[in-house]
């Protein structure tokens, strides 16, 4: 679990620019995918929207000015699942479910 809780906070930095210490992961979702992949989604601290979208924007600033593509060209804060669904583009197969279930916890 050390080891994926690791992995998660790199991924997290890498995608979004929100260094997060492993430590303060929370395993929140296992899933399964339609062609049979496994995910580990952790949960991060809450922190403001705008936070996020500065960070973002620092990061693809920071890749474009070496020269490099970002790996994400957008972040969106979804409330639904037409929302999700409503994004265009490639999706992970499981994100309908991690959005589902997120919006249950909310209420």
């Amino acid at each position: 679990m050390a080891a994926l809780r690791a992995h998660a906070a790199r991924e997290l930095v890498e995608e979004t620019g929100l260094d997060t210490p492993p430590e303060d992961l929370t395993l929140w979702l296992v899933t399964r995918g339609e062609r049979g992949n496994v995910g580990f989604l952790f949960r991060a601290p809450a922190r403001p929207a705008e936070l996020l979208h500065q960070r973002f924007a620092a990061l693809v600033a920071a890749e474009t000015a070496h020269g490099r593509e970002p790996e994400l060209d957008r972040i969106v804060l979804v409330g639904s699942e037409a929302e999700a669904a409503g994004l265009g583009g490639p999706q992970v197969d499981y994100l309908g479910a991690v959005v589902r279930r997120f919006m249950d916890e909310r209420g």
